[in-house]
């Protein structure tokens, strides 16, 4: 009868007045609460506290848990534009005509039914950074949506996050086109750069819309976030950001401990690789620890589940972020690094990535410690709707 009503409530929009009571609630906010409540009312959390504290008012549907979070946000994937077929006509992540496409708008690619989506939010995943792909020069923009919702407007939360680019391997085009080496590369994205400056610059123009989004990074209202891993290149990435004045996200980062100095100084946040990828590459020299080290050294860092080329085409960030939790941070940093921290390099803390009143009801309930492979999630609430659920 409760899977009847979950899907009820989740098909016919209904945002219900829900109370979730767990043995231990992470808040994000503050400590963890022994035994805690979070009400919810009209999609929002109501109120968050001790059982002792919060009393349950009447006609508020009731929630278990052995635990409960914030729903975790994956700050990192291509998730809706490559899809779980693996097959010519869902994969819209990479567009190799051209180098430099920073016009390409991952909302113009994302479908919300993909399987893949349901997929994440199977493990309490409910918000996700998506767009285009690293494998060109500028491969277009990303955006943030939720993991529901039967249409690209319903599940939209940013449509233009930021503008995705790389350097070192992510960049170089197939042999014999451009570019080929990472000095033409860097040379290409400079050049592109400063055409954007003189368009931005001129009082009447013809519209390019390349150009368009170009300048808007240039302006700081876009970043953009550069693909790079070897430490060589991503101490380019900060020169080319320090040059132009951009707002600057280093994604994936691999060799990022070898140059933290430089990082922290920039000031520029890092949306770390998976704590599983595999050591190939660009990525030969990555490391488990580097979120433990990235974290202790006080730079912004998130992490996610990036990208993958074979089925079903993406990884869990609660996974990386449980290995990260068993190589130096502690549960609550591992946590906070697809929950609140993430939030907040996204942009988007004022809405999602902690439990607190006001913000957007999207919680993750499990039957057990998030980080354990024996533990399942059992609930996940977006928006206040009861997007899935399982009895304990």
């Amino acid at each position: 009868m409760r899977r009847w009503i979950a899907v009820l409530l989740f098909s016919s929009g209904l945002q219900a007045r829900i109370a979730i009571r767990g043995d231990l609630v992470y808040t994000m906010a503050g400590p963890p609460i022994a035994d805690g409540v979070v009400l919810v009312r009209e999609g929002k959390i109501e109120r968050v506290g001790a059982a002792s504290l919060v009393p349950i008012p009447d006609g508020y549907r009731m929630m278990r848990a052995k635990v409960v979070t914030p729903g975790l946000i994956d700050a990192r994937t291509v998730v809706g534009l490559a899809g779980w077929l693996n097959q010519a006509q869902d994969q819209e992540q990479l567009e190799r005509s051209a180098a430099i496409q920073p016009e390409l708008r991952a909302i113009d690619a994302y479908n919300p039914r993909d399987e893949l989506v349901a997929f994440l939010r199977k493990f309490g995943i409910t918000t996700i950074h998506t767009g285009h792909a690293p494998g060109a020069l500028v491969s277009g923009q990303t955006m943030i949506v939720k993991t529901y919702g039967g249409n690209v407007e319903k599940a939209l939360v940013k449509a233009e996050a930021m503008v995705a680019a790389a350097l070192g391997a992510g960049a170089k085009a197939e042999p014999g086109k451009s570019p080929g080496s990472n000095p033409k590369a860097v040379a290409m994205l400079r050049g592109e750069l400063v055409r954007a400056q003189e368009y931005a610059a001129k009082k009447e123009k013809a519209r390019d819309l390349k150009l368009e989004v170009l300048a808007r990074v240039l302006s700081g209202e876009l970043p953009l976030l550069i693909n790079v891993n070897r430490a060589h290149d991503i101490l380019t990435a900060l020169r080319i950001a320090s040059e132009f004045r951009i707002r600057l996200v280093l994604d994936s980062a691999a060799e990022a401990y070898e140059v933290i100095d430089s990082i922290r100084a920039s000031g520029f946040p890092v949306i770390l690789h998976p704590t599983m990828a595999r050591a190939a590459g660009d990525l030969q020299n990555v490391s488990v620890e580097t979120a433990a080290k990235l974290v202790a050294a006080g730079i912004p860092v998130a992490l996610q589940s990036g990208y993958e080329s074979y089925v079903p085409k993406t990884r869990v960030v609660l996974f990386e972020a449980a290995l990260a939790a068993a190589n130096g941070l502690t549960r609550e940093q591992a946590l906070a690094l697809i929950t609140r921290e993430a939030a907040r390099l996204l942009g988007i803390e004022a809405r999602v990535g902690t439990l607190e009143t006001g913000k957007d009801a999207d919680l993750a309930l499990y039957d057990g410690d998030p980080f354990e492979h024996t533990s399942h999630c059992i609930g996940v609430i977006i928006n206040g709707e009861v997007a899935s659920e399982s009895p304990i």
